[in-house]
């Protein structure tokens, strides 16, 4: 992973001591929260509902177990035990007090952590594939190109108070693991004709109260011009972008205004007219930064494991996290671990400080000293060894981090809702946590097989809700919580924006409505292999809403 140069270093700590003067200077009451707020967004920092949350920023999704092991302890000392995990693969802690958070910085600077630019009218923490570099699917590491993309824009004196935040992914395979189109730039890894590596560049996709898919501007850009051609996107929107309307800001409504081929040509146009004095990425750059993403030295072993093969036949529990949260490796004789942050009846992307030592000792011990957050809300072991499976899966099993889930119907992305966020108008938690103990994970969730659910607390969509197989927003109608319901939207290279079902489903009734769902696909899908996807998108919605509203129980219409 990368380790911070000179620069990064003397950056950070000089960022630690300007936020140190300034919540000293709010503290004793010299700037007032509005005069304070500007500062502190720059740093991470959100006055929740209840206390100031703290946002810290884990690039492309890659941590070390030092790292983890001080996040660990940030938990314990500064906040009530435990963290959580979110869709840009950061993690947050809920009740820092003001006072500590510049011991919070400093402590992260020893790890080589900030929280810099995780909030703010900027470019935001740039994620990646989280089973990147060993992945047997990906043409080529996505994370190196994420790092040049952090290197480029942080602080960037031009793009520091963009119209509106700016969220940029890189996926290195043709499965998008990362969903690039559902961001401002979502950077794809590809190879031409001549077999050379390069990008398709989407641009203008994003979730909140409009949602849209982002529009291919265009199939080939070469390496060495990643940064040269982003610069023009961002510029184009930066110069063109609304402000008068921070509703309107997102990049994604000047697409939607301007239309897809002028903007290209906007861009196309703001890149030629670079050419001579262009930002041009060397391969020596590139090939500098892949060194330090260089994959462990390990050995091809057997495709199969004995020690597996023989724990499965005696133990089902066992049987089903191999299955379900062990994916495919690029190096024979080894698998990449999903660790579930969703236990059943559990607060989707929360993990404890005793469990994030707990893997972060994992990774030390059998995993090559690496731990990755997904967009999905769970973390990743991508180097275990097949014969290490057993155990990895009894340590992680005492600590309650073993649920068979990964992809299934319990594996519910969820925003903190009402119970934190001072944004939200209705309760994401506990609705995650019923539908989860509906489902469970045993023969039922087996049945029902890879099918994502989604939940946001307000329009504004942290919880990916419109890109959700089923898609929940959680609203406030009249003083009620009140629930809407989307079917057939996903995050993949498929990306599609949900439908809406028809009127909203109290509190009481939700579960119950996506139970109705699920079933409903029980009854339509040709066989046990088709997914909830396919099926949906073969039937469509009709027989989707005549069992949920046939018989109008719950329904607010």
């Amino acid at each position: 992973m990368y380790r911070y140069d000179e620069f990064d270093a003397a950056f950070v700590k000089d960022r630690v001591s300007q936020f140190r003067d300034q919540v000293q200077r709010r503290l004793t009451g010299e700037l007032n929260e509005e005069q304070f707020r500007i500062h502190r967004l720059m740093n991470g920092v959100y006055l929740q509902l209840h206390a100031y949350m703290l946002r810290v920023a884990v690039p492309y999704g890659t941590l070390s177990s030092k790292q983890v092991r001080k996040l660990a302890h940030i938990a314990r000392r500064y906040d009530k035990g435990f963290g959580h995990f979110t869709t840009r693969q950061n993690i947050q802690f809920n009740w820092p007090a003001l006072k500590d958070v510049p011991d919070i910085l400093d402590e992260l600077a020893s790890v080589e952590m900030h929280a810099i630019q995780t909030s703010g009218n900027c470019i935001r923490n740039v994620t990646a594939d989280h089973f990147a570099g060993a992945a047997a699917d990906e043409i080529d590491d996505p994370r190196p190109y994420a790092e040049i993309l952090r290197q480029w824009s942080s602080i960037h004196p031009e793009f520091t108070f963009l119209p509106r935040k700016f969220k940029i992914a890189v996926t290195g395979a043709a499965h998008d693991r990362a969903a690039i189109q559902v961001h401002d730039i979502g950077l794809q890894i590809v190879r031409n004709d001549k077999g050379q590596k390069g990008f398709a560049v989407y641009v203008g996709g994003g979730l909140g109260r409009t949602p849209m898919v982002g529009r291919k501007i265009r199939y080939f850009l070469p390496v060495e011009d990643l940064l040269a051609y982003c610069e023009a996107v961002v510029r184009v929107y930066n110069l063109e972008g609304r402000r008068d309307n921070k509703y309107k800001a997102r990049i994604k409504i000047l697409v939607h205004e301007k239309g897809t081929e002028p903007l290209r040509v906007a861009v196309e146009e703001e890149f030629a007219a670079r050419n001579d004095g262009r930002l041009r990425l060397p391969q020596t750059e590139v090939d500098r930064i892949h060194a330090y993403f260089a994959p462990p030295a390990v050995e091809p072993r057997a495709a199969t494991s004995d020690a597996v093969e023989e724990r499965k036949s005696r133990d089902a529990k066992f049987a089903a996290f191999v299955d379900t949260n062990v994916a495919k490796h690029r190096v024979p004789g080894f698998g990449i671990v999903t660790i579930s942050l969703k236990p059943i009846g559990g607060i989707p992307g929360d993990a404890t400080a005793e469990q994030m030592e707990a893997v972060a000792a994992l990774a030390e011990k059998y995993g090559h000293d690496e731990i990755r957050v997904s967009h999905e809300q769970n973390l990743v072991l991508p180097y275990v060894a097949l014969d290490d499976l057993p155990a990895v899966y009894d340590a992680l099993a005492a600590q309650g981090l073993a649920t068979a889930n990964a992809g299934q119907v319990s594996d519910i992305i969820a925003c903190p809702g009402l119970d934190y966020c001072s944004l939200a108008t209705a309760r994401s938690i506990p609705v995650a946590q019923r539908i989860s103990e509906r489902f469970g994970e045993g023969e039922r969730a087996n049945k029902i097989g890879d099918l994502k659910i989604k939940i946001s607390g307000c329009i504004n969509a942290c919880g990916h809700h419109h890109v959700g197989n089923i898609g929940i927003l959680g609203l406030e109608r009249k003083g009620v919580e009140t629930y809407q319901i989307t079917l057939g939207g996903t995050a993949d290279e498929t990306c599609a924006i949900g439908d809406i079902t028809g009127p909203g489903f109290s509190y009481e009734a939700v579960v119950d409505a996506v139970e109705t769902v699920v079933d409903t696909y029980l009854g339509l899908r040709k066989d046990a292999g088709e997914d909830f996807l396919t099926t949906y998108r073969r039937v469509g919605m009709a027989p989707f809403k005549a069992a949920l509203y046939e018989k109008n129980t719950g329904a607010d219409i």
